[in-house]
């Protein structure tokens, strides 16, 4: 989780602090739509810039009143105009829930510099988890750039901003390296919650493949939790793949149960659990460390 100095959103813009998530909801949304873009796009290795969108069933392109997030899906009917067509409701889905996470984005961070790195962090979250929810495949295209972007925000960050630090700085180790510039420990930190996220996962799927000879963890799980490790730091990426590894195991025992052959070889997209566990330890992570450790 991060931890920063924020200022108020009133006494920067002189405006009430309500307008500042209408346009977090309004501008996260409008993100949503072009996430769209990219979960239908990228793991067909097509460009996410041209064409311009169209109806994948009569080819008809979506002019930009029938593109508004949200509302045009209302207006439609949830179908084309040219063909009527229906539209998956995955489309406002995606931009509804985008937006929220950028609301609860700015609702935690405020008018801190970490905002955008808030905003930029949930949407590559949505992304993630609707690509793999349909297609099972966690591209590289988008988790080798925010490994990149996790790492250089936690060098930079803490080189040019003031008062624009990261939680895991105070723990174990980072507390230790008293009298070090501030970018090397949040990049110590960088490198532990790299590990502890997709470190972990890589061994645990390594020592269930050499005894079980089952492939059980996607090298693109790990790519995953490598940036959003890099980021949380390491005690929010454990507490992101536990979240992960417990819904998804939930979810996995009650598919099992229902279908009728009983397979214990059911794949699950795991990438969808990591990315609600990632979001969690976001938003929650030293809360819920906290009140956890409360019990010890």
């Amino acid at each position: 989780m991060i931890f920063f100095v924020a200022s108020s959103f009133e006494s920067v813009t002189g405006l009430p602090v309500i307008v500042g998530y209408i346009l977090s909801f309004v501008f996260g949304s409008a993100v949503g739509s072009f996430l769209n873009v990219v979960i239908h796009r990228v793991p067909r290795e097509q460009s996410i810039v041209f064409p311009n969108s169209a109806c994948p069933k009569c080819s008809k392109p979506i002019k930009p009143y029938d593109n508004i997030p949200i509302l045009s899906w209302l207006v439609l009917g949830g179908k084309c105009r040219g063909c009527s067509a229906p539209i998956s409701i995955r489309y406002p889905a995606v931009e509804f829930l985008t937006g929220m996470l950028w609301v609860l984005v700015f609702w935690q961070t405020g008018l801190s510099p970490l905002l955008p790195v808030g905003f930029i962090f949930v949407s590559v979250t949505v992304a993630l988890m609707f690509i793999d929810a349909e297609h099972m495949i966690l591209p590289n295209v988008i988790t080798y750039p925010f490994a990149v972007f996790a790492f250089a925000v936690r060098i930079l960050f803490p080189m040019f901003f003031a008062g624009a630090y990261f939680a895991d700085t105070a723990l174990w180790p980072m507390n230790l390296m008293t009298g070090y510039p501030a970018w090397l420990i949040s990049l110590t930190g960088a490198l532990l919650g790299a590990a502890a996220g997709g470190g972990s996962l890589w061994l645990v799927g390594e020592l269930w493949k050499r005894l079980r000879g089952v492939e059980a963890m996607g090298l693109g799980d790990v790519k995953m939790m490598i940036g959003f490790g890099a980021l949380l730091g390491w005690r929010s990426a454990v507490l992101a793949i536990f979240i992960g590894a417990f819904a998804g195991a939930v979810i996995g025992m009650s598919l099992i149960a229902i279908k009728k052959d009983k397979d214990m070889q059911t794949q699950i997209p795991f990438g969808i659990f990591l990315g609600i566990g990632s979001v969690a330890a976001y938003f929650f992570g030293d809360r819920l460390v906290t009140w956890y450790l409360g019990y010890f």
